[in-house]
């Protein structure tokens, strides 16, 4: 099957600009396409993780990526999703975001000889202001401009000068790597679509030759919600802000009707082969987060997760969890927020006040009490409900 043909039957192409000629270029060429990430956090989440794996897709089909670490765009922040500005990060800060991130990438595209990182600082810091008004100022529509849906979205909470020229800064960035790279597709989440057009029509405006676009599908929860995030927050790659196993956990308690179409996003199983396979929707989302966090972690790691979960939720074994030490005497609101189970002391009141909390299987009621060692042992595990399990044991004084 062809690349293009591969993309769409895995449905990962939302938005495509002139699909039959893309999909000549994908089919049949060998072209240098782009994907961009702002650095505006020290790890990439699982939010950015279809854009890569999509790459991954289209370099062993023989096609050149460069990928660019938005130095400068992470300085204004992309409006696109958000309902306040966001909050401004220094040069050091987004010095030590970009390093992470890129060692993360090497990990997951495995130090492949057809890919380019850059920083769009390298063209766009000290560029001459006058300079980028006359060349790119005339060719950008202000009325179409706030019809964008990144900026329509903000025009009720407020939207900056500082990020309205996002926009105007990715468009830039395209014809750049377009001039220099002779790059002709930009990928990006479907919820760039609009910066991704500007692009394209600015190549068009100063050189009259056409570039391509396409988006992926965001990741979303039945309920239409972007999917990477749960109670604690975000799910990162990074193991040191997300664990395996509960980067295991994410995958692995997805919704049902959500596993297919993970299936073949993320990994190489084929539509034909889902339709055939005897496997129980259990038995494909342990698959699936084995498949995702040996691609991410390492097959080791990933195994070690899969029994660590087998062991805690069939066999009801809590050995196999990472012990954290708490001090003797703790208040039962601050062993919650010690477990990461609860933000706040109310919150933790509220997990207890509804019958959400157990302590070595014996369900919690008074948001009140003291928790030690000569009550519970040497050890205690705490659940929170059904799926979040936390083993504690007391440190010596």
């Amino acid at each position: 099957m062809n690349l293009f043909e591969d993309l769409q039957d895995r449905g990962l192409i939302k938005q495509t600009t002139n699909a039959d000629k893309l999909r000549q270029l994908l089919n049949e060429d060998k072209i240098t396409f782009y994907i961009g990430f702002d650095p505006t956090a020290d790890s990439l989440h699982v939010g950015h993780l279809l854009q890569l794996i999509t790459a991954k897709r289209l370099l062993e089909a023989g096609h050149q990526i460069i990928i660019v670490l938005g130095g400068a765009t992470a300085m204004i922040g992309d409006p696109s999703g958000k309902s306040e500005m966001r909050k401004m990060l220094s040069r050091s800060d987004i010095r030590v975001n970009s390093e992470a991130i890129i060692d993360q990438i090497d990990t997951l595209l495995v130090h492949h000889e057809q890919i380019d990182i850059m920083n769009n600082l390298l063209w766009l810091d000290g560029k001459d202001f006058l300079v980028m008004l006359q060349e790119v100022g005339p060719h950008f529509s202000v009325n179409n401009m706030l019809r964008a849906e990144c900026f329509k979205s903000r025009m009720e909470h407020g939207l900056s000068f500082l990020e309205f020229n996002y926009m105007i800064m990715q468009a830039f960035d395209f014809f750049h790597l377009h001039q220099e790279h002779d790059c002709l597709l930009q990928i990006g989440g479907d919820d760039q679509w609009s910066n991704i057009l500007a692009g394209i029509d600015l190549i068009h405006k100063k050189t009259g030759q056409e570039a391509f676009g396409l988006t992926l599908p965001l990741l979303v929860n039945s309920d239409g919600t972007k999917m990477g995030k749960t109670e604690r927050g975000a799910i990162w790659l990074d193991p040191d802000k997300t664990s395996p196993f509960e980067f295991f956990q994410f995958w692995r308690n997805i919704p049902d009707d959500k596993v297919e179409e993970c299936l073949l996003f993320f990994t190489r199983m084929k539509v034909a082969e889902l339709g055939e396979s005897p496997s129980t929707i259990n038995e494909l989302k342990k698959l699936l987060a084995l498949e995702i966090t040996g691609l991410v972690h390492g097959e080791e790691i990933a195994r070690q997760a899969l029994e660590q979960a087998e062991a805690l939720f069939e066999k009801r074994d809590t050995s196999l969890i990472e012990v954290v030490p708490v001090p003797n005497d703790i208040h039962i609101l601050d062993l919650l927020m010690q477990c990461e189970f609860a933000k706040s002391r109310t919150d933790g009141r509220n997990l207890i006040n509804n019958g959400g909390i157990t302590i070595n299987d014996e369900t919690q009621t008074n948001p009140t009490i003291t928790i030690s060692k000569s009550q519970f042992g040497e050890e205690l595990v705490v659940r929170k409900g059904k799926k979040h399990f936390c083993r504690l044991r007391f440190e010596d004084k």
